[in-house]
């Protein structure tokens, strides 16, 4: 049956859309890995591991003062957006700013006085040092989550790309000149995470300004206060357990690989290679894939709470399909030239190894970020949240376990385990919310079929061009070849539909 006018000018509308979030969010961490990149030169993986791992437990305590407020916010405002209720909509976004605040202010002030207490946090005591110089931006953090959620419910996706942006460039400025000036890794390592304190600054202050200049205003609390926290606690106890999961791992890995037989020093440059190295580039995806969430999300709750199953099964359809080809269009690249980017961009040759082993590991890790988006779109946090304490506990076996034969493959091996398990665990569920049956498995076979010839292509032309070209301008033509290739494949089965970019390009 033909689309109505409305729903394909809607559709195109949420292709644009995406298409431009997707071009901010590409810019901004295309500058970041940049970042990554002078970091890794400048601090070294020693300095690097020290950041990381204060890193770790910050996101911790960010995740738990605000973690899941966004997504809720955007989701209520959502609903009374289309109930065309102002108020409720300002009620609930003061009530998230309460709630936020309820924790950060009181957690700042207690860490902050009793700093000396908690040193046994941190096998390096260097460690606290760079986490009392993050503190501060705890507050800042947790109230920019909350307005960034009511512009997420509000659609105003622009804005909320901006001013990530903004913070971006703030905290690689800043970085760049404070690290600069450093006298050894430890003020390095310092001096980089007061960055970070002025690029929350930053977006805390736009922020703020935006919401009050655009007429936004606070609203009493009252009766919102339970069905927010209802949603958000968990959406926060999920990823709080994540991040509380990923300091465990922080400070857990580098005792098991210690204990297989590498020093202190070395087990902290292995995790300043896998988590400050590897993983950034590993994580391309998710900067794809987080655009997509970020335009579909408040669709999806939209066509929940109108009852608009057709619309809802077709637009989860086009998350998933989306989700994996982005996924399987990057593995071939990244197992050809994985061992290039360590070295090009880090003069790291065991970086490169790692991305070339892990990278099929995308597929698995990209699914599960989508399917929790979708599902916490519908209002099945609660399920999600166990579903993902199934995932973790393979992750913390792997890291437990594995690290005697793998080294920090078992941190990776961690992480694709706990994917595969929520992923499927995730997809059961959609396909019981969803009223109309999900269809994606043929193209993600296909998709999926695309990667083996895509590689051995990319194998012969690699040796080819590295005959004649110098390591750069080869691995940039091998990647761009191998990604055409690819997509010319795919669009000839079918699976490809260029829709982005015809839309974007229309006047």
């Amino acid at each position: 049956m033909r689309p109505r006018r409305g729903e394909s000018l809607k559709s195109e509308n949420i292709y644009r859309t995406a298409a431009y979030v997707t071009a901010f969010s590409v810019a901004e961490k295309f500058f970041g890995f940049l970042y990554r990149i002078i970091l890794s030169r400048t601090l070294g993986s020693e300095g690097m591991g020290m950041y990381q791992v204060a890193l770790s437990v910050f996101a911790v305590l960010a995740t738990v003062a605000a973690s899941g407020l966004p997504l809720t916010v955007s989701r209520l405002i959502t609903k009374y957006r289309a109930e065309q209720d102002r108020n409720a909509q300002q009620s609930v976004l003061t009530a998230a700013l309460l709630s936020a605040l309820f924790f950060s202010v009181p957690v700042f002030l207690l860490l902050w006085a009793g700093r000396g207490a908690f040193g046994f946090l941190f096998s390096d005591e260097r460690c606290m040092a760079v986490l009392m110089v993050l503190l501060p931006s705890l507050t800042f953090n947790s109230v920019y989550s909350v307005l960034r959620g009511a512009m997420w419910g509000n659609k105003q996706f622009i804005p909320y790309c901006v001013i990530d942006l903004a913070e971006e460039l703030c905290m690689i400025g800043a970085g760049v000149l404070l690290v600069t000036r450093m006298t050894d890794v430890f003020d390095g390592a310092k001096r980089v995470a007061f960055a970070v304190v002025l690029s929350y600054l930053v977006s805390f202050t736009l922020s703020v300004l935006y919401y009050f200049c655009k007429g936004g205003r606070l609203k009493s609390p009252r009766g919102q206060l339970k069905p927010l926290l209802s949603s958000a606690l968990p959406i926060t106890g999920m990823r709080t357990s994540n991040s509380l999961m990923n300091s465990a791992i922080s400070l857990l890995l580098p005792a098991r690989l210690m204990a297989a037989g590498l020093s202190e020093s070395a087990a902290m440059s292995e995790i300043g290679v896998a988590m400050g190295m590897s993983m950034p580039v590993l994580s391309i995806p998710a900067t794809l894939i987080g655009s997509l969430a970020l335009v579909m999300v408040p669709e999806l709750a939209e066509n929940f709470f109108r009852g608009n199953h057709s619309r809802l099964r077709a637009n989860i359809e086009k998350a998933l399909k989306i989700t994996v080809l982005v996924a399987c269009m990057l593995i071939p690249p990244l197992f050809v030239l994985g061992e290039d980017i360590g070295i090009l961009l880090f003069s790291n040759a065991h970086g490169g190894e790692i991305i070339r082993n892990c990278c099929f590991m995308l597929l698995p890790t990209s699914l599960h970020m989508i399917t929790c988006s979708v599902l916490n779109s519908l209002g099945c946090e609660k399920q999600t949240c166990l579903y993902f304490f199934a995932g973790a506990a393979a992750t913390l076996l792997c890291v437990l376990l594995l690290p005697q034969f793998a080294g920090v493959y078992a941190l990776m091996i961690g992480c694709a385990a706990s994917a595969v398990i929520t992923t499927f665990l995730n997809l059961r569920l959609i396909a019981k919310k969803s009223m109309e049956k999900v269809r994606f498995c043929k193209h993600t076979l296909i998709s999926a079929a695309s990667i083996l010839p895509a590689i051995v292509f990319g194998t012969l032309l690699r040796g080819t061009l590295l005959a004649f070209l110098p390591a750069l301008p080869a691995a940039i033509l091998c990647g761009c070849a191998v990604m055409a290739a690819q997509g010319l494949f795919l669009m000839a089965a079918g699976t490809v539909r260029p829709q982005w970019v015809l839309v974007l390009l229309k006047r």
